[in-house]
């Protein structure tokens, strides 16, 4: 079995964690996915979204999301390995899974000063109740751009297009 990945935290594990960052004066960054197939695209994504603060947190979709989202077949990595790639990231402080498709009762619960997704998405493709929970809570909401060509899903169809595979 693998070792416990050491910044992954229960939602009410993280919420302790963000009080005390908030009484510290520290910029707390969300930011979540399927993160499905850690690649390239992902890291710049994250990497850029720390910018926005002092402690960048990950939401990741609990295997059943992922599925309802993307399809059987999904995940290609199960939600723990998942949260360890995540934790190893120097640049990543804390992880989370969320059980639903959609992180609005975390939004709610976590209360984010700054939520940052890809340039995939603007405020108007994002979720409707994820939206409301953000103002709601105050939270900034950055987009950072996207890196065209790193998308899980066009590199498991590449991987599949291979002769030898």
């Amino acid at each position: 079995m693998a070792p416990e990945p050491a910044k992954l935290f229960s939602i009410s594990e993280a919420c302790a964690r963000r009080e005390n960052l908030r009484r510290a004066g520290l910029v707390v960054v969300l930011t979540n996915g399927c993160f499905d197939l850690l690649h390239f695209g992902h890291l710049h994504s994250l990497e850029s979204a720390k910018k926005f603060g002092d402690s960048l947190w990950v939401a990741i979709n609990s295997d059943a999301s992922v599925r309802e989202l993307k399809g059987e077949g999904r995940p290609i990595f199960g939600e723990r390995e998942r949260a360890h790639m995540l934790s190893a990231l120097e640049f990543v402080d804390g992880v989370f899974i969320f059980p639903e498709a959609r992180l609005a009762n975390e939004i709610s619960m976590f209360k984010p000063d700054v939520y940052v997704k890809s340039g995939d998405y603007d405020i108007e493709k994002l979720d409707l109740l994820e939206r409301e929970a953000l103002l709601k809570t105050k939270s900034e909401i950055h987009f950072v751009p996207l890196l065209n060509g790193f998308s899980t899903t066009s590199i498991i169809e590449k991987i599949r297009q291979q002769k030898n595979y």
